[in-house]
């Protein structure tokens, strides 16, 4: 946003130009709901002709911007008052902010003009911290603008940049990722990474805290709808979703590599629940929202420029990828129902690896497979709260290397203090020490306690 300070010419005439977008805006708005027509293309072949009689020395183009403009306000007020959150007829013009489009301004550094009834405006600019910020990272200004008049002749303009287009790459590989309820499966490094997400404990945490509130009671009742309404389950899954897409996708852009996800129509619940009777179950798989996630990390690679491939999502997960025959897995009620054995070679698979070797099959690329390794049955899986804030899956593979560096450093600190106790060589804590978490001590009175509570917890498993 750029403050202008400008004389009382200037502002007069763009004052003329609000007055007037204001009335096209509203007969915009008018016209819409009359004929319950909320697209831009209908609104402005609508009411075009009669705005241009209208205000005959306006440029047209500011019909434009304010059937935009009404097109945007509708589509919000209709949805709103669909869920109904609206307390009006029609929605309300308190504050005008003028579109411009790339026929109404021109802009340079050395300054900024405007279109008017009577020619264009000349504003000189003052720029902030923020717009340097962005012009000098090589950020384009777009054609569209927009700008809101206040008192003492100050003109606000806000001037909207749009981010560079990513350098494309060679794709010197592929990263296959596997979406399930309740973790994303991935390669990293060649090897099977589990991250889970909790989707699962969420989703039927947040329904047992709706039976309890509805409970003998009506779901019209206010104070129902109320506490139903400050639940925030969609927004908690919205942002795993996001956090998790950005990491995968930054995890594909520093090796130069794609990603490789299995195409999932739109009706994929609706298959998966076909022979399912439990309600429980069919209701945690409806809110899974395996294509939501799909979509979040297919929108994050084209922010970043990685190529991303859909393939048949048929039999990854029951097809052996060596001998590609079936898989025979436990019944669910076993100790470890995702483990299978492949019919013909014998080899134990996750249900959940075997559909990342898969997938890179039919990418076409064919890398070394674990076969009599740990990780083909029981792979390393990282944890929602050992990923959810960090800025690499890597940096969470990693975890145990830190502990064993802070232990090295705190007996380092002890011999330059002159102070050489015996030290655990050969003992478990020399590289696995004991880790007290935020909970167990923030209230604690000594560090000692939080030490018994663990010996505590250790025995009582």
């Amino acid at each position: 946003m750029l403050s202008l300070k400008v004389n009382s010419e200037v502002y007069t005439r763009l004052k003329e130009v609000e007055e007037e977008y204001k009335q096209i805006l509203e007969d915009a708005i008018d016209y819409g709901l009359r004929n319950n027509i909320k697209s831009f293309t209908r609104l402005k072949a609508g009411i075009y002709r009669q705005e241009r009689a209208r205000h005959p020395s306006l440029p047209s183009h500011y019909i434009y911007t304010a059937c935009e403009d009404a097109s945007a306000r509708l589509k919000s007020f209709m949805r709103r008052k669909k869920e109904g959150k609206t307390y009006t007829d029609k929605p309300e013009l308190r504050n005008v902010t003028v579109h411009l489009d790339d026929h109404l301004w021109r802009f340079s550094l050395g300054e900024v003009r405007i279109a008017t009834r009577k020619g264009w405006v000349s504003l000189k600019p003052f720029f902030t911290k923020l717009f340097w910020k962005y012009y000098n990272k090589g950020w384009a200004l777009a054609s569209e603008s927009s700008f809101k008049l206040c008192k003492g002749n100050v003109v606000k303009l806000y001037p909207v940049f749009k981010k560079p287009l990513p350098k494309p790459y060679d794709v010197k590989g592929f990263i296959p990722v596997d979406l399930n309820e309740d973790n994303v499966s991935l390669l990293l490094d060649g090897k099977p990474l589990l991250v889970e997400t909790s989707v699962k404990k969420i989703t039927l945490g947040y329904a047992y805290k709706r039976k309890r509130i509805s409970e003998g009671r009506s779901t019209k009742d206010r104070d129902v709808k109320r506490a139903l309404k400050s639940l925030k389950e969609r927004f908690k899954k919205l942002d795993i979703r996001r956090k998790l897409a950005k990491l995968i996708v930054t995890e594909a852009l520093r090796e130069g590599k794609g990603i490789v996800l299995e195409d999932l129509p739109k009706n994929t619940p609706e298959k998966m629940v076909q022979d399912i009777k439990d309600k429980q179950l069919r209701d945690r798989i409806y809110k899974s929202a395996f294509a939501s996630l799909k979509n979040a990390i297919v929108e994050k690679a084209k922010e970043f420029g990685v190529p991303v491939l859909l393939v048949n999502p048929a039999y990854t997960s029951s097809v052996c990828p060596i001998h590609e025959c079936k898989i025979i897995y436990p019944p669910d009620g076993s100790s470890a129902p995702r483990v299978g054995m492949c019919e013909k070679g014998r080899e134990e698979w996750h249900r959940d690896v075997v559909a990342l070797y898969n997938l890179l099959k039919k990418a076409g690329y064919v890398s070394p497979m674990p076969l009599g390794s740990k990780e083909s049955h029981d792979p390393l899986t990282v944890r929602l709260g050992e990923w959810l804030r960090a800025k690499s899956l890597h940096l969470t593979l990693n975890v145990g290397d830190v502990y064993k560096r802070q232990v090295v450093a705190l007996y380092n600190l002890l011999k330059k203090a002159g102070n050489v106790s015996p030290m655990p060589l050969g003992s478990k804590e020399s590289h696995d020490p004991l880790t007290v978490r935020l909970g167990e001590w923030l209230r604690a009175k000594s560090l000692h306690l939080t030490l018994n509570v663990n010996r505590m917890m250790g025995m009582t498993v």
